[in-house]
Order: structure tokens, then C-alpha cells, then sequence
């Protein structure tokens, strides 16, 4: 598991002010649920993906390491006169696909994704991971989405990570365009793949680009894929050759 920071956010105006930010309905952790969801710019485009928990009052923010302190800055610019403190803390995430001990919480993405719980030890079960997230096409931090991504694209809807009827929230106007006035053209899907080739390596179908290859394992990889020249047709990347077809 890459690294984790859990922020802890405090303070009365605490949930209201996150419901104004971040593209899922923070309202769902009074049902002591874990809540998948994201921060955007205002043009839509990722910053940080994150799981809220609920802590008594308090909310916890489990975020990437490498994600953190500028997730916190962009937290504090928003903050204003809202009554909300932010901090680090010294809790840690383990993980895992068997039986759930007290306290964790279900992985919203997918069930098949296990448990998380927060506590002063970390780590997981040994799952393959990586296969487990091939599976069912869920990216990862700083891997599958970067900043030039857009939620829809990288499956956020089918994840649990995104609210259309929540309201307004920063890159909501991007993000609901993208869900009702466009049909997707780009997004990541699961391919076939044999052989392998470095996370990043371009994708070709002949001599037109056709998308990038990222996580791989078992013959099977996750790829951000142009769809209209990646539908079935012998894809390379590197000496990897990749097929896909919906």
C-alpha cells in the first residue's frame, strides 16, 4: 500500500464546508459510512481522490502521502471564515479483503476492495492488490489518475465517488456537463495484455496514438484508452501487445 496521510477535520462548519468541495455528499457519513470522493479545480480537472470517515464529530480524511500538504494548502484557501481546523495525525490505515474487524469500514468502491480501518497500527492482508484493482478498474493515486484527469473518465461514477444531485461543489459545472451533454470518448478501460511494458508507455494502434498503459498483472492491465482508435484493434505499448473491445 503507498503511503497514507489521515487528516482530522475539525469544528462545527466542518461538514458543510466539505459538502461545498469535494464531488460526493458528505451527508452519507451520518450513515457511519466511508465516503469515496474527490477534489477538483475549478475546470474540473483532479487534484486528489480521498476517504472521508466519520470520527465522532470530527471527520478523517485519508488521502495519498505525496497528495497531502498540498491538498491541506488548497483545504486552507477555501477555509476563509469557516469554522473548520486542519490537521495531521498520527493514525494509520490497514486494509484487507477477509473478515472485517470491529471499527473498519467497508471499501465503497467495491466490495471486493475489503475493509479500511484507522488505528495506531497500519498495513494490509498480503491481497494482490494490483489484481484486485485490474478486476474491476479502479485507479490509484499518482498511477492511473494525475492531474490531468478528468473523474468521469477514470470511472469515478461507477466507483461511488461522485454525487449528481448533491449540489454545487468546486468543478461541478465541468463535471455535470461531461455526465449529460457528451458522450465519453477517453477513459480508462481493462485490456488484455500480453507481455509488459513500464507504467506511462504509450499506446499505439498503428501509427496513431491511442492511449497509455498503467497498471498490469495476470494478463490483464488497466490502460486510459482514445476509444475510437483502440476498438478492436491489435494495440501496442512497448514490446506489450494489448487488445480491447467493449
Amino acid at each position: 500500500m503507498s503511503a497514507r496521510t489521515i487528516l482530522r477535520l475539525s469544528g462545527p462548519d466542518t461538514r458543510d464546508f466539505l459538502q461545498g468541495l469535494v464531488t460526493n455528499d458528505v451527508a452519507k457519513l451520518d450513515q457511519n459510512v466511508l465516503v469515496y470522493a474527490a477534489m477538483l479545480t475549478p475546470q474540473g480537472k483532479y487534484l486528489a481522490d480521498f476517504f472521508l470517515a466519520p470520527d465522532g464529530a470530527d471527520v478523517l480524511l485519508d488521502v495519498d502521502a505525496d497528495l497531502a500538504e498540498g491538498l491541506m494548502k488548497r483545504l486552507s484557501m477555501y477555509r476563509l471564515r469557516a469554522d473548520v481546523q486542519i490537521e495531521v495525525t498520527d493514525l494509520q490505515v490497514r486494509r484487507g479483503t477477509g473478515p472485517a474487524p470491529e471499527g473498519a469500514f467497508s471499501d465503497p468502491r467495491h466490495p471486493d476492495m475489503g475493509w479500511r480501518l484507522y488505528g495506531a497500527e497500519g498495513g494490509d492482508d498480503g491481497s494482490d492488490w494490483d489484481a484486485l484493482r485490474i478486476a474491476h478498474c479502479i485507479p490509484e493515486s499518482g498511477v492511473e489518475l494525475t492531474p490531468d484527469s478528468y473523474i468521469l473518465e477514470a470511472g469515478f461514477e461507477a466507483l461511488n465517488g461522485v454525487d449528481f444531485r448533491k449540489g454545487c461543489y468546486v468543478g461541478q459545472e465541468v463535471t455535470a456537463r461531461m455526465k449529460h451533454k457528451t458522450e465519453l470518448r477517453k477513459g480508462l478501460q481493462i485490456v488484455e495484455i500480453e507481455g509488459s511494458a513500464p507504467v506511462g508507455t504509450d499506446i499505439t494502434a498503428g501509427d496513431k496514438a491511442a492511449g497509455t498503459l498503467f497498471t498490469q498483472s495476470g494478463g490483464k492491465a488497466i490502460a486510459y484508452l482514445r476509444y475510437d482508435r483502440a476498438r478492436d484493434k491489435d494495440l501496442q505499448a512497448g514490446e506489450a501487445r494489448l487488445s480491447w473491445s467493449e
